[in-house]
């Protein structure tokens, strides 16, 4: 059996380059894994034991984000199809080659490609060494590029009872339809995540579960973590767990596996501005901070707004005034008046139709009033983001592919 070398120790060094093996023959694989091990200078993240198909090698590449490729020659002709395809797809990634044998042809076709080392069984640590500081020394002057989203929104309450997780996942879901690709929602309430109860989700594992699995997360992980609803991956909060620590490592590792694998993402989070909830309004391209027309709403929104200005993200943040009414004693103008800032954008007061939603466990008719407000403020979020995916170039943009229910009732 191969080992599985998978798991990253907290507070490894950050000089220490990630890794994958790639290797049909599970003996030589497992000679090598050891041989890399033994050098102290890799972590090596995932052995596959094929020559992986163009879609799951982009997959894992998401997955681990890794500096280097350990990959196997047997065939010749499939290695350097592979070895094109990470060219293309993440420039920078160093790639070793290896094999049983060496050969003046071996080394001649792998050296068509681009393969400047290559080792050979047994792997003698010298050699292994003199290659990995090779490979070292290029990846200190041109580091790979993982592609990675900026588009992340975190919805922040005023209070609870704002409507905040209503308009997160309606926003989400607006969003997943407009792309037609992977969008996130993530809802890290640990205090009080409403997510599945909306969306009535089945699924046992939650964020908390990811936050776990942080340092040997992977696709195969990953899909049995979140719930596919049309193009919305959700994964919810789990069990209310207020006394829960989550550790810095923990979230940014969590986070770069989430920026590797999607290209919108919304974190749903709760009004107390917990240390991880600060660091995924870090994380955000923007902060939405919900409130209604209601007093006390007001009052925290605008306490809020000046911590966030203390902690240097008021740039960030956009108001939502929820449950709109022209008949409420306090207007938009007031609204803007108080807090200092403009209103992003109004949500209609209409419990009906979110009423219907939640007893059908699915986000607003998109036909409706509401719906349509919803639809129109995912246009404004994503305007200069689906202008960049319509200019750049086609990628491997499809990861989990999974038989998806409909994302709201009465959608085509």
């Amino acid at each position: 059996m191969v080992p599985d070398y998978t798991s990253r120790l907290e507070g490894e060094a950050s000089n220490v380059n990630r890794s994958i093996v790639i290797c049909p023959d599970e003996s030589l694989a497992e000679q090598l894994t050891n041989a890399v091990v033994a050098t102290g200078e890799v972590w090596i993240n995932k052995v596959i034991g094929r020559y992986p198909s163009a879609l799951d090698l982009v997959r894992t590449m998401r997955a681990h984000a890794p500096d280097i490729i350990f990959l196997d020659f047997e065939s010749v002709e499939k290695a350097q199809g592979l070895v094109k395809l990470v060219e293309a797809e993440t420039p920078g990634v160093q790639i070793i080659g290896f094999a049983r044998q060496v050969d003046e042809t071996l080394l001649r076709e792998s050296m068509r490609v681009g393969i400047r080392e290559f080792v050979s069984q047994p792997f003698e640590s010298q050699a292994l060494e003199e290659a990995l500081q090779s490979v070292q020394k290029v990846l200190a002057r041109t580091p790979p590029k993982h592609e990675t989203t900026s588009q992340i929104f975190t919805f922040l309450p005023s209070k609870a009872g704002v409507g905040t997780s209503t308009i997160a996942l309606n926003t989400g879901a607006a969003m997943a339809r407009k792309l037609k690709q992977r969008t996130l929602l993530a809802d890290f309430d640990l205090n009080s995540g409403m997510i599945r109860f909306l969306l009535k989700l089945e699924n046992s594992y939650s964020v908390i579960d990811a936050l776990h699995r942080y340092a040997d997360m992977d696709e195969e992980s990953w899909s049995q973590l979140r719930t596919t609803i049309g193009d919305l991956d959700v994964i919810h909060a789990g069990r209310i767990q207020p006394n829960l620590r989550v550790e810095p490592s923990q979230l940014r590792s969590l986070v770069e596996f989430i920026r590797r694998n999607y290209q919108v993402v919304c974190f749903d989070i709760s009004g107390n501005l917990e240390k991880y909830s600060m660091e995924l309004m870090r994380e955000s391209r923007r902060v939405l901070l919900v409130c209604t027309q209601e007093i006390p709403s007001l009052h925290l929104a605008l306490e809020k707004l000046s911590f966030l200005r203390e902690a240097e993200l008021e740039s960030r943040v956009s108001v939502l005034l929820n449950r709109y009414s022209k008949r409420a004693l306090i207007s938009r103008q007031q609204v803007e008046d108080l807090l200092g800032v403009p209103v992003m954008t109004m949500f209609p007061n209409d419990y009906r139709a979110v009423n219907q939603a939640t007893e059908a466990g699915t986000s607003v008719n998109p036909d409706s009033e509401l719906g349509k407000a919803f639809e129109h403020f995912a246009g404004e979020l994503l305007e200069q983001r689906v202008t960049s995916i319509t200019k750049g170039k086609k990628k491997f943009l499809e990861f989990f592919s999974v038989p998806a229910r409909p994302l709201a009732s009465g959608q085509k």
